[in-house]
């Protein structure tokens, strides 16, 4: 049997979320924010208050990792913790003043870096794909 590893989804699939995140990072470069950070901002311009948890959960990614995003978006004075009201060893995630202006700065580069990543591909077609990536997904769960 032949694999052509080239030809395989999962590595598709792979390099292209590395050239997203590599574009991604180009174009918040300059506002200091990472694709990963990025990611964690967007959950709370949506919902403030999460816990570490919550939002390790939304991002897919590990609670150690999620922690050190948080950190550094509490370095650059983008979010603040404060204690949770009902459980004294959770913390609820909240976005500083400075967060806030980034979301009408950022989201026009992430929806212009779509964009461009999706040129020449029918809206119809973008759809469907995002919905075969979601089946897919859901499959492997």
């Amino acid at each position: 049997m032949e694999f052509k590893l080239e030809d395989s989804l999962g590595f598709i699939i792979s390099k292209t979320n590395t050239k997203l995140k590599n574009k991604l990072l180009q174009r918040f470069n300059e506002y200091n924010v990472t694709p990963e950070q990025w990611s964690v901002l967007n959950c709370l311009w949506t919902q403030e208050g999460l816990t570490p948890k919550e939002l390790s959960d939304m991002i897919f990614k590990d609670k150690p990792n999620t922690n050190r995003i948080l950190e550094k978006l509490e370095t650059k004075e983008l979010i603040v913790r404060k204690p949770h009201p009902s459980d004294r060893r959770a913390f609820q995630i909240f976005l500083t003043n400075r967060g806030w202006a980034l979301k009408d700065v950022l989201i026009p580069k992430a929806i212009q870096s779509l964009e461009e990543a999706t040129k020449g591909i029918e809206k119809e077609k973008v759809t469907e794909m995002i919905k075969l990536l979601n089946q897919i997904y859901d499959n492997i769960s």
